[in-house]
């Protein structure tokens, strides 16, 4: 793919996007949010990529945060527009039937840390720090960090994050739920890892999981449930089950498309 601020290649059934703007530390502007996001669509549409691994290029941060020189001088109506542009491109993550990994190495500020946010699963190496300071700026977060923060570390902690605008080390975002792992270094080959088996199993099936998973938790248990329900019959219409379900019946490795 020819973008000018993101590197994309797939490899191993392995989707790459590289948010490439090391000079400014991968931070996010218009065109880096505008190619990610034309990106995200192409990784959808691509047979070939099973996983996506989010990562930033240059070994000192994921995403810095937004680009704050391109946004100082913004009316309230250009602000608008920018946040929705970086909401709808980090909801095309959360809604990609797929599994997305973030691996960061370094800091994850601001919209990095939003963008961490939608991803799937995160890996962060020791030196990582993740955090959201808009408030020092006079802001707050605009890219659904206000929403998808607290649904996965609490309100509790949230709030504090938000409002104190302090960095979390990685130790601490493991210990809160924020990344699910932490590593000395190298965090895409813990992603690579992790993409490896997945790609093992069912596409089908791991795409209705996901679904499952994120339109349930918007329903009340109930209706969620039901909706599991609703999804996991639609796993019986699919190649994938008489594939899976035959293999374990006949003491074999399941050989998924």
């Amino acid at each position: 793919m020819n973008f000018e601020t993101i590197i994309y290649e797939v490899k191993d059934n392995i989707c790459y996007i590289t948010i490439n703007r090391p000079k400014a530390l991968n931070a996010l502007n218009v065109q880096a949010l505008t190619e990610l996001s034309k990106a995200l669509d192409v990784a959808a549409e691509d047979e070939n990529a099973k996983v996506i691994i989010i990562t930033g290029a240059g070994g000192r941060a994921f995403v810095a945060g937004a680009d704050i020189s391109a946004m100082q001088m913004m009316t309230a109506e250009e602000a608008y527009d920018y946040a929705r542009l970086g909401q709808t491109t980090y909801n095309k993550i959360q809604d990609l039937p797929k599994i997305v990994i973030a691996a960061i190495d370094g800091f994850a500020l601001g919209g990095g840390c939003e963008l961490a946010l939608a991803c799937d699963i995160r890996v962060a190496s020791e030196k990582s720090q993740i955090g959201i300071p808009e408030v020092t700026l006079g802001v707050f977060p605009g890219f659904a960090g206000t929403q998808r923060l607290p649904r996965l570390v609490g309100t509790g902690m949230a709030k504090e994050m938000l409002a104190t605008a302090r960095k979390i080390h990685a130790a601490e975002a493991k210990e809160i739920g924020l990344v699910n792992y932490v590593v000395p270094e190298n965090p895409v080959a813990k992603a690579e890892e992790l993409a490896a088996q997945i790609c093992k199993n069912s596409m089908s099936a791991v795409a209705l999981g996901k679904r499952a998973m994120n339109e349930g938790m918007e329903m009340e248990l109930k209706k969620g449930i039901e909706h599991e329900a609703a999804l996991f019959a639609v796993a019986f219409t699919t190649a994938d089950q008489r594939e899976g379900m035959t293999a374990f019946l006949e003491k074999r490795p399941a050989n998924f498309k």
